[in-house]
């Protein structure tokens, strides 16, 4: 039986009232899309050194928020916060949108080559953390709340990863991912990876 301090604390987390604590939540507003793109933009190669990207990973897709508006409407983007500002975002890419993003299209080309189209799925369009929540567990978090909204309409998270993003992948492989496929494009090896 859990004490009245435990349930109070529940309640509190729930409501987002505690601070310094991180909240897994789906993305519902113009203002969190924003943060998103904020938090992206700080972690594309172009504001990172070649060390940076090494040791702590980094993004490859700049989206707009129009292009993140109309994904959030058809699945929610997953995003961690500490109290009102977004730590980190998982985005969810629906396949309807193989066609909105040109880095993408080769992703969408190899999933259709080696999975059958009855296998319903969903991308996970790209995951960030900023650089003070990294170490805390909200990786594994973010894809935990994803999995839990999305595990009725889809039977598996898909995604890829640049070959040379070792953190990214290694995080990814830490939480189950596995392998489904490894293919070459725009000059870079990519990693398709799922999660059941």
């Amino acid at each position: 039986m859990y004490g009245i301090a435990h349930i109070i604390r529940k309640f509190k987390r729930a409501k987002g009232y505690l601070m310094n604590e991180i909240c897994y939540v789906t993305a519902s507003d113009d203002e969190e899309l924003s943060q998103i793109l904020d938090l992206q933009m700080q972690n594309l190669p172009s504001s990172l050194t070649e060390e940076e990207m090494i040791s702590e990973g980094f993004v490859t897709v700049a989206h707009s928020l129009e292009l993140l508006r109309a994904m959030n409407e058809i699945c929610p983007h997953i995003l961690a916060k500490d109290g009102n500002k977004v730590v980190g975002y998982a985005l969810c890419m629906h396949p309807d949108f193989r066609n909105d993003i040109a880095v993408l299209k080769p992703m969408f080309t190899e999933i259709d080559r080696v999975l059958s189209s009855k296998q319903g799925y969903l991308i996970m369009g790209q995951i960030c953390i900023a650089k003070s929540h990294r170490k805390r567990g909200v990786f594994r978090g973010l894809y935990q709340k994803m999995r839990e909204v999305t595990k009725t309409a889809y039977r598996l998270i898909i995604t890829e990863v640049d070959e040379k993003n070792q953190r990214s992948l290694s995080a990814h492989y830490a939480i189950g991912f596995q392998d489904l496929h490894r293919y070459h494009s725009h000059g870079k090896d990519w990693c398709l990876i799922f999660l059941k």
